[in-house]
C-alpha cells in the first residue's frame, strides 16, 4: 500500500443496512496508521466527513493486479498538509486476497472482424462492448446473425498506448446471444485457440485501460 494508491472504503449504514462505498488516496503512512484524503462518495462524487470510530472494509490493487481488503477504522483526523483521516494500518495477516475471475473484463470497443469457420454466413466487421484475455463480447450489425456455440475465426485491433496497433487472431467459440436495448444485439465468445503472444497482447490492453480509468478516479 503505497503512498498515493487508491482505496475503495465500504461503509455499511446503521439504518438502512445498505453498502456504500468511497475512494479516497494514501497521503502518508507509519508503523500503525494509514492517512488518507478524505472520501468521496462513488455515487454522488461529493466530498464525505467520517467521525471517529467510523468502521469499514477498505479494497485496494495491488502491484501484481491482484485486489486485497482488510478491516479499518477511522482512529483520528489529523492535519498534514491537507486534512487528513488516520486509519488503523491492519496487520498482514488481517489483508486478504478476494478471488477474482481469471482475467480482467474491461468495458472497451474496439475494432473485430468475425468470420465463420462453417461459412454459414458472410464475414463482418463489427466492435467489441468488452473483452478480456478469456474471450469478448462484439456488438452483432442488424444485418447480421451469429448463433449460439457457433465457431468463428476473429480478428481483433488493439490500440495500445504507446501508439502501436496490435493485430490479434483467435479460434472461437459463441457462448451465448444477449438482448440489449431496442433491436441490438451481443455475442459473448470465448477464445479456444490463441497464440501465447496474442493473448498476452490482450491482457496488457486490458491492464492498460484499467490503470487509464485508475487514475481518473484518482484525479
Amino acid at each position: 500500500m503505497k503512498i498515493g494508491r487508491l482505496l475503495i472504503l465500504e461503509v455499511r449504514d446503521t439504518k438502512s443496512g445498505e453498502i456504500c462505498k468511497y475512494r479516497c488516496k494514501i497521503v502518508e503512512k507509519n508503523d500503525n496508521y494509514l492517512f488518507i484524503d478524505h472520501p468521496i462518495d462513488v455515487k454522488t462524487k461529493r466530498t464525505t466527513f467520517f467521525p471517529k470510530k467510523t468502521s469499514f472494509i477498505a479494497t485496494y490493487v495491488g502491484e501484481d493486479q491482484v485486489v486485497y481488503k482488510f478491516p479499518s477504522e477511522v482512529n483520528a483526523i489529523v492535519k498534514l498538509t491537507i486534512p487528513t483521516l488516520a486509519i488503523t494500518l491492519p496487520e498482514k495477516n488481517k489483508i486478504k486476497k478476494i478471488q477474482r475471475r481469471q482475467y480482467v473484463r474491461i468495458e472497451t470497443a474496439v475494432d473485430a472482424a468475425v468470420h465463420s469457420r462453417n461459412e454459414d454466413h458472410e464475414p463482418f466487421t463489427t466492435v467489441s462492448t468488452d473483452i478480456s484475455g478469456g474471450g469478448i463480447s462484439v456488438i452483432i450489425p442488424n444485418d447480421k446473425t451469429m448463433e449460439s456455440n457457433e465457431k468463428l475465426d476473429l480478428w481483433i485491433v488493439l490500440p495500445m498506448n504507446d501508439g502501436k496497433l496490435n493485430y490479434v487472431y483467435a479460434e472461437t467459440e459463441v457462448i451465448r446471444i444477449k438482448q440489449l436495448e431496442g433491436t441490438v444485439q451481443t455475442g459473448s465468445i470465448k477464445f479456444t485457440v490463441i497464440a501465447k503472444k496474442d493473448q498476452q497482447s490482450i491482457i496488457q490492453f486490458c491492464f492498460e485501460k484499467q490503470r487509464e480509468a485508475r487514475q481518473k478516479e484518482m484525479m
